[in-house]
């Protein structure tokens, strides 16, 4: 496998297309036709880690903070970062950066964190807009079938939890072949009518090039007429954060105890005691202080993330318990995910799961 296959695989689950407009992901050093001697997954990439893809002989860091977050201007190792990067080149190891792809996926993260504290009726707390896209085609009758099958194959026609969605019209089609062209059917310079069927099937915005594929492929006419445009719904399986419910709510303190426990953290800071059960429990993995009013407004007694700054805490108001159990503390179980996920799909070499702890923040 070189590179690349890698990158496709990740991007099946976590599409780079759905990464945050702020964040920098994908394949950020190294050749993506290079051949992978082995894989090395970490949270964050360091002159360490780079030592220890070394050490494993992995050719290829995948980690789930970009190394790379903002331009650089000069290479010269006068920082922590260039002196990663300028280890990595050395050493052929190229760095792929899957982060907020992983964040908004239905599977990344957040579902991490409600698996680890049992949450059950998983919902996305921020739902991803403009990422559903609609294509409507017109098939003659005979063939609807074959063009339909080849786009839900392709990816099209899932909504939710529901697949083979489609919606059908049957009309008449029109059109007069001109003197260059080779109809399927109808003559040349003579008006056509047909029976055809009007196909809408909706898909997400990363399958576009496949589905189009697909129907360019099954569609029986020399010039396809389609329709593609974006919807405005928001992708219930896609965002930000996330939402879950225990059966039985917990008491505050024993929430934040068991909190503690499960994301194994040394500190939760937290807003005062709002005296009502926890039951509806949000959570973001990573900086999430832009989520608290999203939090409040789905009704949850408690919002789990990291980073809140001070005024930040504020925002609660008694109406819900804020709890900051630390940046890496709220990620770290994200790299074992991604074995778990490329352990399934690749087998002729190794996996390694960093043994470096690349968090910054310790506690006294």
């Amino acid at each position: 496998m070189n590179v690349q296959d890698v990158i496709d695989i990740l991007e099946e689950i976590a599409p780079l297309s759905y990464s945050e407009s702020f964040d920098n992901t994908g394949l950020l050093v190294g050749d993506a036709q290079q051949k992978v001697s082995g894989i090395l997954v970490t949270l964050d990439t360091l002159e360490e880690v780079i030592d220890e893809a070394i050490e494993n002989n992995c050719n290829l860091i995948v980690s789930f903070h970009p190394i790379i977050f903002s331009g650089l201007k000069s290479i010269t190792g006068k920082n922590y970062v260039e002196r990663t990067v300028l280890k990595a080149i050395k050493n052929d190891i190229a760095i792929f950066a899957i982060h907020t792809a992983l964040d908004n996926n239905w599977l990344g993260v957040n579902h991490g964190i409600c698996e680890r504290l049992g949450l059950k009726k998983i919902r996305s707390l921020i739902p991803q807009k403009h990422s559903i896209e609609k294509l409507i085609t017109f098939v003659p009758k005979a063939q609807a079938d074959k063009v339909r099958n080849a786009l839900f194959t392709a990816g099209a026609g899932g909504i939710g939890n529901y697949d083979h969605c489609s919606f059908n019209i049957d009309g008449t089609g029109t059109f007069k072949p001109g003197e260059d062209s080779n109809p399927t059917l109808g003559s040349i310079g003579q008006l056509h009518k047909e029976s055809e069927v009007q196909i809408g099937v909706t898909f997400g915005r990363h399958l576009r090039g496949k589905v189009l594929k697909a129907l360019f492929e099954s569609h029986p006419y020399e010039e396809v007429a389609y329709e593609v445009y974006q919807l405005e719904n928001s992708n219930q399986h896609l965002g930000m954060g996330m939402l879950g419910e225990w059966e039985e709510p917990k008491l505050e303190k024993d929430f934040l105890s068991f909190v503690k426990e499960k994301m194994q953290t040394d500190c939760i800071r937290h807003t005062q005691l709002t005296g009502q059960p926890i039951k509806k429990v949000a959570v973001l993995g990573g900086s999430g202080s832009f989520a608290i009013g999203a939090a409040i407004r789905s009704g949850a007694q408690a919002f789990i993330t990291a980073d809140l700054k001070y005024h930040e805490f504020y925002q609660a108001e008694k109406r819900i318990l804020l709890a900051d159990i630390g940046h890496y503390e709220s990620e770290q179980f994200t790299k074992e995910l991604l074995v778990s996920v490329l352990s399934k799909k690749i087998r002729n070499f190794a996996i390694v799961l960093s043994q470096v702890n690349t968090n910054p923040i310790t506690y006294f």
